[in-house]
C-alpha cells in the first residue's frame, strides 16, 4: 500500500482563506485515516502543526471553535501520545474546518473508526429475517443493514425492486454490515421459505401504523418482519400476509410529527424483538404456542 502524502506548503498561508482550509480539511482527513489504522508518522504529525498553527492565528472562527483547534495543536505537540489519543482531537478539528468551508457532512461521509469486521463475533438468533419491502432510499438500506447485524437478524431478503446495498451511499452507512450479514433478493412469500429452521413457511408480521406496541407485541421465535416504503409504508399484498399471520407492530410516537424514519422504526423494533428473544419471552408461533 503507497503510504498517504502528508505534504504541507508554507504557501497555504498565501491563499485564500477558503482554499486553504479545503486543503487542511483534506490533510486532516488523510492524517485521521492514517491514525486509525495505528499508523502514525513523524512527516504526518509536523504537517498537522503547521497546519494547526496557520488555523489557531485565524481570527475568524467562533470561540469555541478556536478552543478546540488549540487544544488539537497542543495534542499533536505533545511528544509520546498514541495514535489513538490523538484521533478525538484531530477529528473535531477536521469537522470544524468542513463547517467553516460550507460543507455539511452526511453520515456516509464519515471515517468509519471500528476496522473490519469480524463475521465470527456476530451473535445471531436463528430464524430471525426481515424484509425490505421497496425500501427506495440507499442511505436506508444501509443503516437498516447496521441495524440488523446489531440486533443478531439472521438474514435480510429484499425486494426485487428496494434499493442496491452495493450503493456508496449503502455501503458507507452500513459500515461494513453489507459484506457480513447475508441476505438475497426474494419474493415475500420466498423470503418465508427461505428464512430460519422450520420445515414450514413462518410467521410474518409489518413494522406498520395502527398495530400493536413492542411491549405488548407477540414476537415470535422465527419469522420474518416486514419493513415498508419510505414513501407508502408496506405493501398492500405484504400487509395481507402479516395480517392474516402476526399482525402489525407500531412503535409508539408522542410528537407531532407522528412518524418516524423506517430506518429508525426499525431499529427500534429489532431491538425489542431481540430482547424478547434474549430473555426467552418469545413465542413459537408455528406451534401456536
Amino acid at each position: 500500500m503507497t503510504p498517504p502524502s502528508f505534504g504541507f506548503s508554507l504557501k497555504w498561508a498565501r491563499l485564500p482563506r477558503s482554499q486553504r482550509l479545503r486543503k487542511i480539511a483534506k490533510l486532516f482527513s488523510l492524517l485521521e485515516n492514517s491514525l486509525v489504522r495505528g499508523v502514525s508518522s513523524p512527516a504526518g504529525a509536523e504537517a498537522a502543526r503547521a497546519a494547526f498553527a496557520l488555523l489557531c492565528d485565524d481570527g475568524s472562527f467562533a470561540p469555541a471553535a478556536h478552543t478546540a483547534l488549540a487544544a488539537a495543536h497542543a495534542a499533536f505537540s505533545a511528544p509520546g501520545l498514541p495514535p489513538r489519543a490523538l484521533l478525538r482531537p484531530l477529528n473535531t478539528a477536521r469537522h470544524i474546518v468542513l463547517a467553516e468551508t460550507g460543507q455539511s457532512q452526511a453520515d456516509w461521509d464519515f471515517i468509519d473508526h471500528s476496522g473490519g469486521l469480524d463475521p465470527a463475533r456476530r451473535r445471531v438468533f436463528p430464524g430471525m429475517a426481515a424484509y425490505l419491502d421497496d425500501i427506495r432510499s440507499p442511505f436506508n438500506v444501509g443503516a437498516m443493514f447496521r441495524a440488523a447485524e446489531s440486533f443478531g437478524v439472521e438474514r435480510l431478503f429484499l425486494s426485487p425492486l428496494a434499493a442496491d446495498p452495493g450503493h456508496p451511499r449503502a455501503r458507507r452507512t452500513a459500515m461494513g454490515c453489507t459484506e457480513i450479514l447475508p441476505w438475497t433478493r426474494a419474493s415475500l412469500a420466498e423470503a418465508c421459505r427461505g428464512a430460519g429452521t422450520a420445515a414450514a413457511a413462518l410467521p410474518v408480521f409489518a413494522l406498520e401504523t395502527g398495530g400493536v406496541s413492542p411491549d405488548a407485541f407477540p414476537f415470535p421465535r422465527e419469522g420474518v418482519m416486514i419493513a415498508g416504503s419510505e414513501e407508502l409504508g408496506v405493501s398492500p399484498e405484504a400487509l395481507v400476509l402479516a395480517d392474516a399471520s402476526l399482525g402489525r407492530l407500531s412503535i409508539p410516537v408522542f410528537g407531532a410529527k407522528g412518524s418516524l424514519n423506517v430506518s429508525v422504526a426499525f431499529g427500534i423494533a429489532l431491538h425489542a424483538w431481540a430482547r424478547r428473544l434474549a430473555s426467552g419471552g418469545a413465542i413459537d408461533a408455528a406451534a401456536g404456542d
